[in-house]
């Protein structure tokens, strides 16, 4: 299979996705009826209702209103927040910046030290040091984030007073919402580098390279680690999206002014066009990142394309 219809088989499959991620987002709104009943206020008049009905095409055929949901789709338009008066997409990508940030220090700080923590562990394998590295990587994957975020601005912020509670300005503000969200992809990449390295390192070219000589450190770096680091590289891509999709939680714990705590405002004021921008936002971006990870791994190992 040449590399272009490999390419073009991933991009259709990515587009189905999106279409199922649409149908679902759109037909969630009526699963309890009009969905105007949910969007307008609790006194709002019978008139103010029909007018608000009219406005937003719900009283056209469901499959219509479908068809003009996916048009303005297309276009990146899904209709005005109902809070802020604005397009939705708009809103998303207006907070994507700090959302990115987040994600971006998250992601350096955890594949950094997980990538360390991974090596020392395959390379002393069975000593203290690698049974630290394994209850290093546990709890990274144990302690959930919010646990772990009150904990740190209690110890870190109102102790300590190293660092602020939340909020968004200087690094001193990135710290601890990055080692919050950071901690659990940490332990994913220890285990994951541990584990490659472990079975790089008992392949035969390794055996070979050991009897030409050649120190353990650069037997280690230079020719297991490059093949160990495959698995590793390939899923940098869906790690980075799911931190964008998973800031949520850290957003609210820390003030961060991302699309998590968008989704949360949009949610608890009914703000429909906005929960669905950032659901299709946060899809896309799941789609993307999937992409390049097959066309990443396909160019590493060509027998994927198979």
């Amino acid at each position: 299979m040449g590399f272009g219809i490999f390419i073009t088989k991933r991009l259709g499959q990515g587009v189905l996705v999106l279409l199922g991620v649409s149908a679902i987002v759109f037909f969630s709104l009526f699963l309890t009826g009009d969905p105007t009943t949910l969007m307008v206020s609790p006194d709002a008049t019978a008139a103010e209702i029909q007018q608000f009905r009219h406005a937003m095409g719900f009283d056209d055929p469901l499959w219509l209103q479908y068809a003009r949901f996916l048009w303005g789709l297309v276009q990146g338009d899904l209709g005005n927040s109902l809070r802020f008066h604005q397009p939705a997409m708009a809103l998303v990508l207006a907070r994507l910046p700090a959302t990115a940030i987040l994600a971006s220090a998250a992601l350096a700080w955890s594949t950094a030290a997980g990538f360390v923590f991974g090596v020392i562990g395959a390379v002393w394998r069975g000593s203290r040091i690698d049974l630290f590295v394994r209850l290093a990587a546990l709890s990274g994957q144990a302690v959930p984030v919010f646990w772990l975020g009150l904990l740190l601005i209690i110890v870190f912020a109102l102790r300590l007073r190293w660092l602020p509670t939340g909020g968004m300005g200087g690094i001193e503000h990135l710290i601890l919402p990055a080692v919050a969200l950071g901690a659990y992809y940490m332990s994913a990449v220890t285990r994951l580098v541990r584990a490659s390295l472990i079975e790089a390192l008992a392949q035969d070219y390794v055996r070979t390279a050991r009897s030409k000589g050649l120190s353990e450190w650069r037997v280690v770096m230079r020719h297991a680690l490059r093949n160990a680091l495959i698995p590793v590289v390939t899923v940098q891509g869906m790690y980075f999206a799911a931190l964008l999709g998973g800031a949520l939680i850290t957003e609210i714990i820390f003030a961060w002014p991302g699309i998590g705590r968008l989704a949360v405002q949009a949610i608890e004021n009914r703000d429909f066009p906005l929960v669905q921008a950032v659901v299709l936002f946060v899809a896309f971006v799941f789609v993307v990142a999937n992409l390049i990870v097959d066309v990443t791994y396909g160019l590493l190992n060509p027998r994927i394309q198979l």
